[in-house]
């Protein structure tokens, strides 16, 4: 029987709060280092065209740091080029009410919003680390097994093959 890999992924994280953005803005940069690889992420947000880069650049930073804090706190082996975006999320925060002027004495309110960044680094395991599960699942099999389809005969090639059929019953 094999073993299956039953080591818990650790994930590192840091968060900035009450940004003066919204959400939907943050997102715009959040969406392009997820899943990268760390140092490829911090070249992303680091050169994005978007204000709030530097500031994904600083809580990404920071994550990378809790990760090599909480490794030698806690005597962790974990290699920092090894480490990827797991997660980049940007989430709502309190809104701001305000208030502007409008025609004839009157007010129009509208809202600030304020987002919440949060930033989850994870290690990614070397393919050598990785234990074999077992033998090959059924669906596996399934679709290997699978023969390939034929291709129907050329439209020319089966029009000449009918005429020779038609020459040797007539012939």
């Amino acid at each position: 029987m094999s073993k299956i890999a039953a080591e818990k992924v650790r994930e590192f994280r840091a968060e900035a709060k009450f940004l003066r953005t919204s959400p939907q803005k943050a997102k715009l940069v959040l969406d392009t280092i997820k899943g990268l690889r760390v140092e490829q992420a911090l070249n992303t947000a680091h050169f994005s065209t978007k204000r709030l880069g530097l500031i994904v650049e600083k809580v990404l930073r920071s994550a990378i740091q809790n990760a090599t804090y909480v490794s030698q706190e806690q005597g962790l082996d974990i290699d920092v080029d090894n480490l990827y975006v797991r997660t980049a999320v940007a989430n709502d925060g309190p809104r701001m009410k305000r208030i502007r002027p409008a025609p004839m004495g009157r007010a129009f309110r509208y809202q600030r919003r304020l987002s919440h960044i949060v930033i989850t680094v994870a290690e990614k395991k070397s393919p050598s680390a990785a234990v074999v599960a077992g033998p090959e699942t059924p669906v596996a099999k399934k679709k290997a097994a699978k023969p390939a389809a034929k291709k129907a005969p050329a439209k020319k090639a089966a029009k000449k093959t009918a005429k020779k059929a038609v020459k040797k019953a007539a012939g």
